[in-house]
């Protein structure tokens, strides 16, 4: 379970999201080192900023909430560190799905 980000809080349409952990074994039981791992695609939202501003000055909902498991784009994002987390901060536009 994603852990709440410490000072973080995302501004505008920006969500963020703390990166599932990545898998050890494959589907045929072979185990990947760390190298061959790569990152996953899949993540739990930590925070969301305000909402894309609309052109009456309001801002639009967001899709996701707080808690959601979600799908993204494989270069969606920036990675960044907070207390030894690492955390990606992206476009709310950039995340593909919410996963069930």
């Amino acid at each position: 379970m994603a852990k709440a980000a410490p000072n973080i809080r995302p501004l505008g349409e920006k969500v963020l999201i703390q990166r599932l952990e990545a898998e050890d074994t494959t589907a045929g039981g072979i185990v990947l080192p760390d190298t061959a791992k790569e990152k996953p695609q899949r993540g739990t939202v930590v925070a969301v900023g305000d909402g894309r501003r609309l052109a009456d000055g309001g801002c639009a909902d967001f899709q996701v909430k707080v808690g959601d498991k979600v799908l993204f784009a494989s270069y969606a994002g920036t990675d960044i560190t907070v207390g030894g987390e690492e955390y990606l901060l992206m476009d709310e536009s950039d995340v593909l799905a919410i996963l069930d």
